[in-house]
């Protein structure tokens, strides 16, 4: 292992060498750009580039790595810098690679029900061209209409439809990927099955860019649902709405969404939208949205009735089903732009927490006593049916949770909650830059030395996201 912090200097002659691999349009300088990619969806930090690079081969960024390796240059992959916990933030300076340029679907094999797609493909562009032939591609988070598939492989990103279909781990067969030296390899195999060697497919799914520069991604598919139902519960204790996620499961259901927002959260985003879709009464807590899907209408018509008369168990208000596409469109709406909403207003710090299913009401009644004892303002929302909690923080004078050590505390006693609960700090943000300093709460030393093991065995020389998830 090198010494620490012996790192190089980006020098003139450096930045003519990517000029000439990539092109100088693609090598940008200015200011502009700096602001640009200095900053992605984590609170309000920024911390500019020394230089971004835009290519577009494998071959380019293996000579792009063989010159940083050598140089010993900081390197931080970007996807489309809508991450929340700063993975894609060059908090070193260095190279900032952006793989935006990488943005095509390669093949769609409709025989074995597999995509090969480049990783600056945007999820939702994905998922329509899959469904065009009649394929399904699972994984939705909230920003599938602007983030990159790349930076879903990074950080294992799940969405509402991971209840039922799973994150995105469960759909990577095989990855193309550079190594900081500029060796380029593919992780595994196409099939869908594999007990041949290591797991090195699922090693970098949700490394955050630290082991390797991924810039092709085979990914399985499904067949593609012919139905969806959607109905939209009130309750009167949020706490109630917790508990009766679990009860939905031990009956039997498996929803294709369960999903939980609080009162404020859903009242703030109907605002911000100028949505007047969803009607809330003063006694009103929480919404459970709840989504069934497969090939039989009359089979989810079924399971949704059985659902709403369990739910008749719990204090809860008038039922909503939405009855077309539309309204089904309006629901998912206000679901997926809570966080934009929120953070509007002031809730710009966002942890998101999972702890298993059952343990959902503990964790939300805990969060609201942390926010009594600390004097902060929260909100709550998030993937309920996995136990994936959302929590949107706002505290006065304290506009992000970075190196602040009043937040320190009250995160610190977050997370000792969520792991007293059994669950962990992240369920599908990632750990990056600004979770990095609880990783001690849920790993032990025996835990982090393997990890830096693995780091280093991919990239000795630490130029890969240096910082990001631990720090040697």
């Amino acid at each position: 292992m090198p010494a620490k912090n012996i790192y190089g200097k980006l020098t003139t002659e450096i930045v003519e060498a990517f000029k000439e691999i990539i092109g100088s349009q693609y090598v940008l300088l200015d200011e502009e750009s700096f602001e640009k990619y200095g900053k992605d969806e984590t609170e309000d930090l920024f911390f500019p580039p020394e230089v971004v690079l835009k290519p577009r081969t494998t071959e380019e960024i293996s000579k792009i790595l063989k010159i940083c390796n050598e140089a010993m240059l900081h390197v931080t992959p970007r996807g489309a810098g809508t991450g929340l916990s700063g993975g894609a933030l060059p908090h070193l300076g260095g190279v900032l690679l952006s793989m935006e340029r990488f943005n095509t679907i390669i093949e769609i094999d409709e025989k074995n029900f597999q995509v090969t797609v480049e990783p600056g493909v945007i999820t939702e562009v994905l998922q329509n061209a899959v469904k065009e032939k009649g394929l399904f591609y699972p994984p939705d988070p909230a920003s599938k209409g602007s983030c990159f598939i790349g930076g879903n492989i990074s950080e294992n990103s799940g969405g509402p439809k991971a209840v039922k279909y799973g994150v995105v781990k469960d759909y990577v067969l095989n990855l193309e990927v550079v190594l900081a030296n500029g060796e380029v390899l593919w992780t595994g195999s196409n099939v869908l099955k594999n007990a041949t060697g290591y797991n090195l497919t699922q090693l970098i799914v949700g490394s955050e860019g630290t082991l390797g520069i991924v810039t092709q991604i085979v990914l399985r598919l499904i067949p593609a649902p012919k139905y969806d139902l959607l109905m939209l519960v009130p309750f009167h204790s949020v706490e109630q709405a917790g508990e009766a996620v679990n009860a939905i499961f031990k009956a039997g259901f498996t929803p294709s969404a369960l999903e939980l927002v609080e009162i404020n959260a859903l009242n703030i985003v109907s605002e911000f939208l100028g949505s007047t879709a969803v009607k809330v009464t003063p006694e009103t807590e929480a919404h459970l949205i709840i989504e069934t899907d497969g090939n039989s209408m009359d089979t989810l018509t079924d399971e949704m009735e059985a659902i709403a008369n369990l739910l008749l168990n719990y204090e809860i208000g008038e039922i909503y089903f939405a009855d077309d596409a539309q309204q089904k469109a309006e629901l998912w709406k206000l679901r997926r732009r809570v966080a934009e909403a929120v953070k509007l207003v002031g809730y710009s710090i966002e942890e998101d927490t999972v702890v298993p299913r059952a343990a959902l009401p503990d964790l939300i009644r805990g969060v609201k006593k942390l926010g009594l004892d600390f004097n902060f303002d929260v909100v709550c929302y998030g993937h309920a049916g996995d136990g994936n909690l959302h929590i949107r923080i706002r505290k006065e004078g304290i506009p992000n949770s970075h190196n602040i050590p009043e937040m320190t505390e009250i995160l610190r006693s977050m997370f000792n909650l969520v792991k007293s609960l059994g669950g962990t700090i992240s369920g599908e943000h990632g750990i990056g830059l600004i979770q990095k300093p609880y990783m001690d709460i849920v790993f032990t030393e025996a835990q982090f030395r393997l990890m830096k093991g693995i780091k280093l065995a991919f990239d000795p020389n630490q130029i890969l996201n240096k910082g990001k998830i631990f720090d040697f």
